[in-house]
């Protein structure tokens, strides 16, 4: 049988005769990625496995009630990466703000009246991607009655970008 490369560290390996379909070597660190790989493997794809697991992890949580809290003070370093973590993400969640990629809601109200819709590139999206999204602008044109013109809410002529479909 010919050598194969393994699938965790990449190295040539002769696989046994008896699994011939063998794709991680032999060596401890290589058999636990293929443990790691398959159990994560078989909690994506079967409920009762899942639910098995998530019974014995809240069982051990039970018997060990202070793991955590020990763990932390045992590792001072640990616990400052974390706190330095967490910092880090708390501010980029306060300076970019969440919004659904998907949303096709206008920031303003679209008041009645007639409207020019046009395909657009978008350099002002706040995220300026264009791949796998529809970007359009919306340019008021009129409007019934005496309602508010949209133009009026962010200026004559001022086209905004939205994402969406219709």
């Amino acid at each position: 049988m010919q050598s194969r490369r393994c699938k965790a560290c990449g190295h040539a390996f002769r696989p046994r005769s008896q699994v011939p379909q063998q794709r991680y070597c032999p060596a401890q660190a290589c058999q636990r990625a293929r443990r790691r790989s398959w159990q994560r493997a078989k909690r994506e794809t079967d409920p009762d496995y899942r639910d098995n697991q998530a019974r014995a992890q809240r069982a051990w949580l039970d018997r060990n009630p202070d793991y955590w809290r020990r763990y932390r003070r045992d590792h001072p370093l640990y616990s400052e990466r974390n706190r330095l973590l967490q910092r880090q993400r708390n501010e980029r969640r306060r300076r970019e703000p969440i919004a659904k990629m998907d949303a096709s809601t206008p920031k303003l109200p679209l008041f009645s009246g007639l409207y020019w819709i046009s395909p657009r590139s978008c350099r002002d999206c706040k995220d300026g991607r264009v791949n796998g999204a529809i970007h359009f602008a919306i340019n008021p044109i009129g409007a019934a009655g005496s309602e508010l013109q949209r133009e009026d809410l962010i200026g004559p002529g001022t086209p905004r970008c939205y994402r969406g479909a219709f």
